[in-house]
């Protein structure tokens, strides 16, 4: 199996806190990983690696190295921008660019690096809001403010303008905790299908999601990696007393 992103010895560290601890963990391609574990283990901290966000946090250390087909994204040549351009990011809170209308947000990714013509402009968001199946809800309206929109229509909306500038990996920091269980299952289907074209890592505090959308899991525990396998076997049979006590709430 192919692994798009390859943390290796990664260390993240905010000040005098050591927030993640020498991690080393592999995504493979085309595939939904999920990372669990108790508030403050460093879940987002090691998202938020992935595509050199903490770049933006004044205090912010990180050593080791991440690899994104096989180049380490933190190596001096490379830059964040595009980086981040191939690594899409879906938020806990849907955040649409309120000033902007629905159509506007989607295709916001090209206005920032450039123009796009109004026919590929159309075509970029009916095709990213069709793959999040929001198209047939808003075709009528989109030009209307986005904010307008319910709070899983914006979230998927989010999704959408993330997937309009073809990233090549989506990381979704508790994409669903902001919504409700029908919003949450529809979001659910879409990664699902989205993993037939990119690289998905999922953070997550709700233990039933993990097991219904990922097809790997990895527990973290102050800061450090405990355990990474099929999420079958980490459900079933965690090789880890820590994992499964987490995983059984017996903590956490």
């Amino acid at each position: 199996m192919n692994h798009k992103v390859l943390l290796y010895s990664l260390n993240v560290h905010f000040g005098a806190t050591h927030a993640v601890k020498g991690v080393t963990l592999a995504f493979p391609e085309n595939s939904v990983t999920a990372i669990i574990g108790p508030s403050g283990c460093g879940k987002s901290t090691v998202l938020r690696a992935i595509n050199r966000m903490h770049d933006l946090t004044p205090g912010a250390r990180v050593s080791g190295s991440i690899a994104l087909d096989g180049t380490n994204i933190y190596a001096n040549n490379v830059d964040p921008v595009a980086i981040r351009r191939r690594i899409g990011m879906v938020f806990q809170k849907p955040n649409p660019f309120p000033a902007m209308s629905i159509y506007d947000n989607v295709i916001s990714g090209y206005k920032l690096n450039g123009r796009i013509r109004r026919d590929d402009a159309d075509e970029v968001v009916e095709s990213s809001l069709k793959r999040v199946a929001l198209w047939d809800e808003v075709k009528d309206r989109l030009r209307a403010n986005a904010m307008e929109l319910s709070g899983g229509q914006q979230q998927r909306l989010c999704i959408a303008r993330t997937i309009a500038v073809k990233p090549e990996v989506i990381l979704m920091d508790e994409p669903c905790s902001a919504l409700d269980p029908i919003a949450t299952m529809k979001i659910e289907e879409l990664i699902e299908e989205l993993k037939e074209k990119y690289t998905i890592i999922i953070v997550t505090h709700n233990m039933q999601q993990a097991a219904r959308v990922s097809d790997v899991t990895a527990f973290f525990y102050l800061g450090e990696l405990v355990e990474c396998g099929d999420t079958p076997m980490i459900f079933t049979k965690p090789e880890k007393r820590q994992t499964e006590d987490y995983i059984t709430g017996r903590f956490g």
